[in-house]
């Protein structure tokens, strides 16, 4: 939207005002996002948050970076109602989904991925020696409901992977 045009001025952006009253893009600098326990987690998996309503004053948007371990694979969890965006920043990533987990994608460097809301899924990091790095953004928040675990065997092609 113009800032010069009318609609701009009618708009309430009063939430997003800083100390001094202006309201101006929020920056968090690398290094300095706010603990990682602050956000959703599932074991071994870290989810950093950039932007999100916990230290931001973003409201309908959580943007952070995940870092999975070499031979990472989540416990099987969803998301809520939040829509999931993620993109393979670095490393090969690989997603199980479906009846018991029976379906799965592969993702490299540079893919993009949509994770429609309260899908069950378990995120795994193909490679067995370098880390899996993804970034995400979730609306309206970083939700992360974990599920039972399901034993590695029970996911085709895991204990076989290259």
């Amino acid at each position: 939207m113009d800032p010069n045009s009318d609609n701009y001025e009618r708009l309430d952006l009063s939430m997003y005002q800083n100390e001094a009253g202006l309201v101006v893009p929020f920056v968090t600098r690398g290094g300095h996002e706010p603990d990682a326990g602050a956000t959703g987690q599932s074991e071994g998996a870290t989810r950093v948050s950039g932007v999100s309503p916990q230290h931001t004053p973003a409201t309908r948007i959580w943007f952070g970076k995940v870092h999975n371990l070499a031979g990472y694979r989540s416990v099987p969890h969803h998301h809520g109602d939040a829509e999931t965006g993620g993109y393979v920043l670095s490393g090969r990533a690989r997603i199980y989904f479906g009846q018991k987990f029976e379906d799965y994608i592969d993702m490299s460097e540079g893919d993009w991925v949509f994770v429609p809301p309260h899908m069950p899924h378990v995120e795994c990091n193909l490679d067995r020696n370098n880390p899996l790095t993804w970034m995400t953004t979730r609306t309206p928040d970083n939700i992360v409901v974990n599920l039972p675990q399901v034993p590695e065997s029970e996911l085709r092609d895991w204990m076989n992977r290259p």
